[in-house]
């Protein structure tokens, strides 16, 4: 992440905590949920639980688990005070109780934090600074949003490399290890991946197993690799062998629900008017049933320093704004033919929104014959 980045974060950060009247503010994060963490002190969690108590005046108080964190994040945060033990929340609760006495301390994301942490909230004074900072990630600067486009750039050329992988005999997990060893050789260490293969018995994704492809599968991917920090993704659907006319019919919907929620993707408008619009297509196509929650879960959601950001649901207020970054993905199970995906990474404009993702909305066809043997 660029020096420039991190300042601005920073200063964002101070800014709202002044307008929030928060004097020292707690933010917890592990190696899963590091969102919060990043954004306040560009650190990310390598083992354990790790604590940051950030003062409106920049002091940084750190609390991790072992010597080790401790060593490491005492050199990529500079000017912070880092301390360990095997408890590191109690030393953080500690630390607050004896000097923030009589200042406003504030806790974001208690659903990160440990239960401990957590039940902090209201009955120590500790009041809940979520709303705000997840408003502070969700209203990204511009630079923020160029991060994301280049990440949508990477898992554009991510999924032309998961294409050629996915090849009849081989197992899912093979296919996941040719796209992560290349998303390494990019610079590219963290991808989020789940993926599925078979036909209509199938009704969603999940991390790659041991089935081989065969022909006539559906082979379905989200690819969600981070670039200085920031998540983008892709969704796409290829079938092994030529694709059968009740295919192309049944993806046809995906291309019509996506283009109607890109459509709805501009400023003023909520995530709830995007998934009613991809919602309405199916509806219209005789398929209600499938934009629910027993055969989908989202239509769609944030990107940013979580791969996964505010939802894009019909009941989700959340008002759009210039240089939001979401995924818009009507991705659900057809019953002629089984789950299909389909999902492009957009950048909200001042009149509408650009579609970062390049790759064609096709329903893409690879090879149904194994790979002649090579001496």
């Amino acid at each position: 992440m660029s020096a420039q980045l991190a300042k601005s974060r920073a200063a964002r950060l101070r800014q709202a905590m002044e307008v929030a009247g928060v004097d020292v503010l707690i933010v917890p994060g592990d190696a899963w949920r590091s969102d919060y963490l990043r954004y306040a002190i560009d650190v990310t969690p390598m083992e354990g639980h790790m604590i940051a108590c950030i003062g409106r005046d920049d002091t940084k108080r750190v609390f991790v688990a072992n010597a080790t964190e401790a060593a490491r994040v005492s050199l990529e945060v500079p000017g912070s005070e880092v301390s360990w033990s095997v408890d590191p929340v109690e030393n953080a609760l500690r630390y607050v109780s004896v000097h923030c006495a009589g200042r406003s301390v504030a806790l974001v994301a208690p659903q990160v934090a440990s239960t401990k942490l957590a039940s902090s909230l209201g009955g120590g004074g500790i009041e809940d600074a979520t709303a705000w900072f997840d408003r502070l990630m969700v209203a990204k600067t511009s630079e923020e949003a160029e991060a994301v486009a280049r990440a949508t750039a990477l898992a554009d050329a991510g999924y032309a490399v998961f294409r050629k992988a996915a090849r009849v005999g081989r197992r899912e997990y093979e296919v996941i290890a040719e796209v992560e060893a290349w998303f390494r050789s990019q610079g590219c260490a963290e991808n989020f991946v789940i993926l599925a293969s078979g036909g209509v018995e199938v009704r969603g994704m999940h991390p790659p197993g041991e089935r081989r492809i065969a022909p006539g599968d559906l082979v379905t991917t989200e690819l969600t690799p981070c670039v200085d920090g920031y998540y983008a993704q892709i969704c796409r659907t290829l079938v092994i062998g030529a694709p059968s006319d009740m295919q192309l019919t049944a993806y046809a919907v995906f291309q019509e629900a996506l283009q109607a929620g890109i459509a709805a993707v501009k400023p003023g408008a909520t995530h709830g008017d995007i998934a009613f619009a991809q919602n309405k297509v199916f509806r219209q196509h005789g398929l209600g049933d499938y934009v629910t929650s027993a055969y989908t879960r989202v239509r769609g959601h944030g990107v940013g320093l979580y791969v996964d950001g505010v939802h894009v649901l019909e009941d989700v207020t959340l008002v759009l704004e210039p240089d939001m970054t979401l995924i818009v993905h009507p991705n659900t199970y057809h019953p002629s033919v089984g789950y299909m995906v389909l999902g492009d990474t957009v950048r909200v404009t001042q009149d509408g929104c650009e579609v970062l993702t390049r790759t064609s909305r096709e329903l893409f066809s690879e090879p149904a014959h194994e790979p002649a043997m090579q001496e």
